[in-house]
């Protein structure tokens, strides 16, 4: 059994390993490109099959049927597959003929360049082709590139290892999964982060990408969608997965992109993903030089979509090469063109053209467009008369692998009443830190949508923004005009700093603490004079105190029914998946109950608790449910993997099997519940080792201090560095030549034998650890095959759920603690009174005196 999340590390594994040097951005033309030729030919394989009505046969067969077909019927049976697919690929270009050629030793570079010029030849003749036309193009995919290797031997070895890689992926079955789209589209986001700046041209960032699609396919019903900078076509995507069955399969997809390259990624992309060609339309075109797509029969309107999204290159210069006018009916509406120095607005204004009146828009850009004078002021303007634009998002910086700069999603609607206010978001300092990158996890992602569609008022993060107000603050649309950060420090008081004590004003503001433990909070403090008061017991003793009170008791049993009954609900069905069962539909529910059942629970951050839920498919669920859905649950558990290492590096790099693990259930949760005698064991003679290792650390470091005869002794017996200096551990061999110096009855023997005897007992208890080890190792590996249902149901459900019911009260505490850190804050801030301040430094003062009055005059 293979999952997705399989197939993706061993591609991208594979792809950093055979790449070399070669610039990501590069390498991902022939990669994906050999990928998509792998599926092209695993199509008119299964098309064949279908045809023939042969039924169950090895693929190996399979091409011999198929080239026998061939000489026997040609053009005939290529018809018939044209007609089924739109294309065919010829027997003798067949991937799986490259395979063959590797294997017998065959194989020549030229064959691949032959097999994608005929690929181009066979569709040309064909009519409804122009979805394939020019997939594998020189510019795309040139083979004599000598990045590939220096010279024809050694880019035909680095070919060979490339087409290897996908030579036992059935492409067709992993299409019907949806695995073999996801794992493109996982494949194009990794390229793109190691692209860095070039990244730009192909990628949107899945977390924008799923921001500005459950945006939009919640505000309007699509039929169609439009990306004018179309990328690698992953923000289309992004909205058809989150729309129902039977809307994907009538969403009409078009798109328009400049680079000749990623307009082939983007038709790759959207086949692998099932996208029937018919339901396609993707040009190769500047979308600002000449407008597209266009309707003859109203040449001055253009054709308009329920949904436009795009994510066009920021602040393009001169972007009006060709001379655009303002009759230019896509600039109409502005009144002006925008400024020749950046091209922000004119891609908003191509997008608002081209959609329809009851339709959404959703467009990343920079934070500029909200502020800026000039044209783009004037163009601003006209927009917000309108009242086109219906929602502003500020996302963090740092999101984008090409710019650090942070963005905003903008979204626009036709339809609005006049009187509609502008929702502005700040979700700007929502994410997490992941090395120089900056991400949106699921929580973030969720609290947008949220917000978007409750269109509400909240502290320090959205605001409802009205028409007088922008007008007021002449046009400018600045996120902090509207939104105000809310400052965390709280204010000093002069009187507490002089005399001590906490203001009583700050100990209101503990609103938790006082809505939910009035009278421990209380019972705490001692008022030193009146309205300020101080704490009469240390912080870790209230806190504990906090949690053990009945009303935080309470809290937690009440959540700890909740989550229990909320698991249960789900647990029949997350155990009896199987291949009808829609996972993804799963999950969603799963995300929005949680944040429904948890809404009771005041002071508690329900994104919090959702991202627990999101962490839990994350890490365990997505791969789980889909190995069980291949089987059953039982089957999984009862599967063993190999588990592969690799060793060595280089040229002697290989991989090894060094045991076997679980399809599910890992090989340590085996070992803590059914095998705690043995572990247990294994730890005491592992904790006998580290005591025999502190005594010999001992000896060694009294070793190097050299004032003794006996240090003497032992410092011989110490591994050296090439300078003579002494290391960190004794060499078994010199002791027991240095014993042989000296007499038994001597102390200095009886030294040197008590460091040989922790050696040797060290050796013996290493030796017995790794018996015991491979012994219980040996010991799990056959008790994954007789597991009882029982304890099936027991270890799977620790895997999953193990850890939710603490993680999940945790949400109670944490708000709490944070208060009683802020307690503790301004306990300390005003502890030291003035006159406290007064004392000490009277006392410094005396000190200084009388060091002063003992020095003694030269």
């Amino acid at each position: 059994m293979i999952t997705s999340e399989e197939i993706k590390r061993r591609l991208w594994d594979g792809a950093n390993e055979l790449r070399g040097s070669m610039d990501a951005s590069r390498y991902k033309d022939y990669m994906l490109g050999l990928m998509f030729y792998k599926f092209l030919s695993d199509k008119t394989l299964d098309a064949f099959k279908t045809s023939a009505r042969l039924g169950k046969i090895k693929e190996e067969e399979l091409v011999r049927e198929y080239k026998k077909a061939s000489e026997d019927y040609g053009e005939i049976l290529y018809g018939t597959i044209q007609k089924v697919l739109g294309y065919y690929v010829d027997p003798e270009y067949l991937y799986q003929t490259w395979i063959g050629d590797i294997n017998s030793g065959d194989f020549e570079v030229q064959k691949v360049t032959d097999s994608l010029h005929n690929f181009e030849r066979s569709i040309s003749i064909g009519s409804g082709t122009d979805d394939f036309k020019g997939l594998f193009s020189n510019s795309t995919i040139d083979l004599t590139d000598t990045a590939l290797g220096s010279n024809l031997n050694e880019r035909s070895k680095n070919i060979q290892a490339l087409i290897m890689l996908f030579a036992d992926l059935n492409m067709v079955s992993l299409q019907k999964g949806d695995i073999l789209g996801d794992a493109y589209e996982y494949l194009i986001g990794q390229f793109a982060m190691e692209s860095g700046k070039k990244a730009g041209e192909f990628y949107t960032p899945h977390q924008v990408s799923e921001v500005m699609a459950q945006i939009v396919s919640k505000s309007s019903e699509i039929e169609s969608i439009y990306d004018p900078t179309v990328g690698s076509g992953s923000l289309l995507l992004t909205v058809g997965k989150h729309l129902e069955k039977d809307e994907q399969k009538n969403l009409s997809y078009y798109g328009q992109e400049k680079n000749t390259a990623t307009y082939n990624l983007t038709r790759m992309n959207l086949l692998l993903h099932g996208v029937r060609p018919e339901k396609m339309t993707v040009r190769n075109g500047d979308t600002l030089s000449h407008d597209w797509p266009e309707d003859p029969e109203k040449p001055n309107e253009g054709i308009q979509f329920d949904a436009v999204v795009m994510n066009p290159p920021y602040s393009v210069k001169k972007w009006n090469r060709v001379g655009l006018k303002i009759s230019d009916p896509r600039f109409e509406i502005a009144g002006v063109l925008p400024p020749d120095s950046k091209g922000d607005f004119a891609f908003l204004l191509h997008g608002l053209f081209h959609l329809r009146q009851s339709g959404t828009m959703a467009i990343v850009l920079p934070h500029g467009i909200l502020f800026r004078g000039g044209a783009e002021g004037e163009i601003r303007k006209r927009l917000l008369d309108k009242n086109y634009i219906d929602t502003i998002i500020g996302l963090p910086s740092s999101l984008f692998t090409n710019t650090g700069i942070p963005v905003v999603v903008l979204i626009l609607k036709k339809n609005r009443r006049l009187d509609e206010p502008v929702l502005v978001i700040d979700a700007s300092k929502d994410f997490r830190k992941l090395g120089k990158q900056n991400v949106l996890e699921e929580k973030h992602i969720a609290k947008i949508v949220d917000t978007y569609m409750e269109r509400k008022n909240q502290e320090a993060y959205s605001s409802l923004v009205y028409r007088e107000d922008i007008i007021e603050n002449d046009y400018n649309m600045n996120i902090p005009r509207y939104v105000v950060s809310k400052s965390e420090e709280i204010s000093h008081d002069v009187d507490a700093h002089l005399l001590g004590g906490i203001p009583k004003r700050d100990i209101e503001g503990l609103k938790i603490l006082n809505k939910v433990v009035p009278n421990v909070l209380k019972n705490a403090l001692e008022e030193k004079r009146e309205g300020y008061y101080e704490l009469s017991k240390e912080i870790k003793e209230l806190t504990k105190e906090i949690i053990e009170s009945e009303n935080v008791k309470e809290k937690s049993l009440e959540m700890e029914t909740t989550i229990n009954a909320y698991i249960d609900r789900y647990w029949d069905v997350l155990i009896t998946i199987d291949k009808e069962t829609n996972i993804k539909t799963v999950m969603e529910d799963m995300l929005s109950e949680v944040k429904e059942i948890l809404s009771k629970f005041q002071f508690i951050n329900i994104y919090d608790a959702y991202q627990n839920i999101a962490q839990i498919w994350k890490d365990s669920l997505t791969k789980d449910l889909e190995l069980i859905s291949q089987s059953d649950l039982y089957t999984a558990a009862h599967t063993r993997e190999a588990l592969i290492v690799t060793k060595g590096s280089g040229s002697n790099k290989r991989e090894e099997q060094v045991g076997w693990i679980s399809s599910i259930i890992p090989n340590e949760l085996i070992i803590k519940r059914l095998f705690t005698t043995e572990a247990a064991n294994i730890e005491r003679l592992k904790e006998d080792v580290s005591e025999i290792e502190m005594k010999l650390d001992e000896l060694v470091e009294a070793a190097k201090v050299e004032d003794s005869e006996e240090n003497e002794i032992l410092y011989e017996c110490l591994t050296k560095n090439k300078e003579g200096e002494a290391g960190n551990s004794f060499v078994g061999k010199d002791v027991k030549n240095e014993l042989k110096e000296y007499e038994k009855v001597t102390k200095e023997y009886n030294l040197l034998n008590d460091v040989k005897k922790l050696l040797s007992d060290r050796s013996t208890l290493n030796k017995l650890i790794k018996e015991e080890e491979n012994e219980l190792k040996e010991a799990v590996e056959e008790r994954i095959l007789s597991l009882t249902e029982e304890e099936i149901h027991s270890l799977v459900f620790e895997k999953w759920f193990g850890n939710l019911i603490e993680e999940m009260i945790d949400l109670i505490e944490r708000p709490l603690k944070k208060e009683l850190e802020m307690l503790k804050m301004l306990d300390d801030r005003y502890k030291l009174t003035l006159d406290d301040l007064d004392s000490e430094y009277k006392e410094l003062e005396t000190n200084f005196e009388n060091l002063v009055s003992q020095l003694v005059r030269v």
